[in-house]
């Protein structure tokens, strides 16, 4: 933490991670002079294949931002081990992932000073089972660029923008990817319905913010038996959907996010909302 040093000298460079080695010429640099860090390896054996490449990656990118091409780098090199598999992801929570890549994204922006118009963000957590196969978009890279891209579309159009360059590029979408882009239209209309929270609490399905009228609020009890209103928490909550009241199933993909789409309709807006 000395502002005005300027040199780095790392031994042994190849038995540190990408992450590390990122962290590490951060040290320097800190005040006007120019800084220099220096990776050095041993010469008298060969250097491995992954430390080549996590050096390579390091000394091409040190601009204003690096630290999310590393990132993407660092997963390429890697894996992603599941958390862009189905794994982790069948369950979508508002594609959470892509979320916090658009956030580093905006953050970058915001320093830089560049001028982006930025959406409130979304929770949406649905027993939906959507995310990119690994058959369908081969490579972490491939499928993170392709997550990133359909959490940064805020329209119908630019969500079938995405979709056309999918099926233009991979073929026809499985059901996983089709659920995906179903969740994102539900977003779409979610938030223009001004809701920013659709989530599954226990046996009630929250939907948020939601400060009804009377004659909303009646609606609802009447439309949806067994719902509550929780002002305290700017909420209201609709009963879990079932296939039938008596020995029925829980709605899940498809037919959730339809049943869901009836909810904001008929409770939070007159406009009808696109259903995947």
């Amino acid at each position: 933490d000395i502002s005005n040093a300027n040199t780095l000298i790392v031994d042994g460079a190849d038995k540190y991670g990408l992450s590390q080695l990122h962290q590490l010429r951060g040290r320097v640099g800190r005040g006007r002079e120019r800084a220099y860090a220096y990776f050095l390896y041993p010469s008298e054996k060969p250097l491995g294949e992954v430390a080549l490449e996590r050096l390579k990656a390091v000394a091409a990118h040190n601009e204003l931002g690096a630290g999310m091409q590393l990132a993407m780098k660092d997963l390429e090199i890697r894996g992603a081990g599941n958390l862009l598999g189905g794994e982790q992801s069948g369950h979508i929570q508002g594609v959470g992932f892509d979320l916090y890549i658009r956030l580093v994204g905006e953050a970058v922006a915001d320093y830089r000073g560049d001028a982006e118009e930025k959406a409130a963000e979304m929770k949406i957590e649905l027993p939906v089972n959507a995310h990119l196969p690994h058959d369908y978009v081969p490579g972490e890279r491939l499928r993170l660029e392709a997550y990133r891209k359909l959490a940064s579309a805020l329209t119908y159009e630019a969500i079938e923008e995405v979709l056309a360059e999918l099926v233009d590029r991979y073929g026809e979408p499985p059901l996983p990817v089709r659920n995906l882009i179903a969740v994102a239209r539900f977003r779409v209309g979610a938030r223009e319905a001004g809701l920013s929270d659709v989530a599954l609490q226990g046996n009630f399905i929250k939907f948020s913010p939601a400060q009804l009228p009377e004659s909303k609020l009646m609606r609802l009890t009447r439309m949806y038996p067994g719902s509550q209103s929780k002002p305290a928490l700017d909420a209201v909550l609709i009963p879990k959907p079932k296939t039938a009241r008596i020995g029925g199933r829980d709605l899940q993909d498809a037919e959730i996010l339809e049943w869901a789409n009836g909810v904001i309709r008929n409770i939070f807006s007159d406009a009808p909302l696109a259903v995947g």
